[in-house]
């Protein structure tokens, strides 16, 4: 699958260009099916090292999906080409959010669910710029459709946040003011993961996007933060997602 997305050219004139997704590698559950969730790598990254991470957890209802981002020039890296699910200009909570490029990978995420039988459990997750596209994936399915206007078509039920942040923050009350936005919000888990040594995306980003969703109707929202953990994962933060998702998705957790 491939997409639009733009960048300004010399002169301030919108160049467009056309990105393909990258390779997806898929876990398949070794015990009875419960729950599928798409998994979202970082910045630089690809699908095949969270795929490798993910078979070792002890989840064994669940089939993780892991994409790989489009290779595209990343403003913050001066242009260099890197895979990325959307453009970034500065981890800073006033930087511009890439809106066309974020609906575009979160669409991505959302069209590899979509095949899913209807009684499986539907899930997203990520890694940093991963995790902050599933934070805006969770926004789009409360508010029943992308920014660009086009309806999201996955029913969420869970959603994990590692050393990420919340794009479009200060517009998220703006989605979830009617009552079926607030229904879904206020239904739908989400836990938040940070590390307070992260020097890329600081744990304060995290703590504020735990407050953001919290204050505008996301009741089941779980903020947990690691002393001395940097912008990486650790045994312990992923055995807590290992028991989240057990606990949220009602997950059997054996093998039979």
């Amino acid at each position: 699958m491939s997409f639009t997305g733009s960048s300004v050219g010399p002169g301030g004139g919108t160049v467009r260009r056309a990105l393909e997704f990258g390779r997806t590698y898929v876990v398949r559950p070794k015990g009875r099916h419960q729950a599928t969730i798409v998994w979202l790598h970082g910045l630089g990254d690809n699908g095949s090292s969270w795929s490798q991470l993910l078979e070792t957890l002890p989840l064994p209802n669940i089939k993780w999906i892991c994409p790989t981002a489009p290779t595209q020039p990343i403003t913050v890296f001066g242009g260099f080409p890197s895979t990325a699910w959307f453009d970034v200009g500065d981890i800073s909570e006033d930087a511009a959010d890439d809106i066309e490029g974020l609906d575009a990978a979160a669409a991505h995420a959302a069209n590899l669910l979509s095949t899913e039988p209807a009684d499986i459990k539907l899930g997203v997750g990520g890694f940093s710029m991963g995790a902050a596209t599933s934070l805006y994936s969770a926004t789009c399915f409360t508010h029943g459709k992308y920014e660009n206007g086009n309806p999201y078509p996955a029913k969420l039920s869970a959603v994990v946040g590692l050393s990420g942040w919340l794009p479009c923050s200060k517009t998220l009350k703006n989605k979830i003011g009617q009552d079926e936005a607030a229904r879904r919000a206020a239904s739908l888990p989400i836990l938040l993961c940070h590390g307070k040594g992260d020097d890329v995306v600081p744990h304060k980003f995290g703590e504020k996007s735990s407050r953001a969703l919290s204050s505008n109707g996301f009741q089941d929202t779980t903020f947990k933060s690691y002393s001395g953990l940097g912008h990486y994962t650790i045994p312990e933060e992923m055995d807590e997602v290992c028991a989240w998702l057990t606990s949220k998705l009602g997950l059997e957790g054996r093998s039979a």
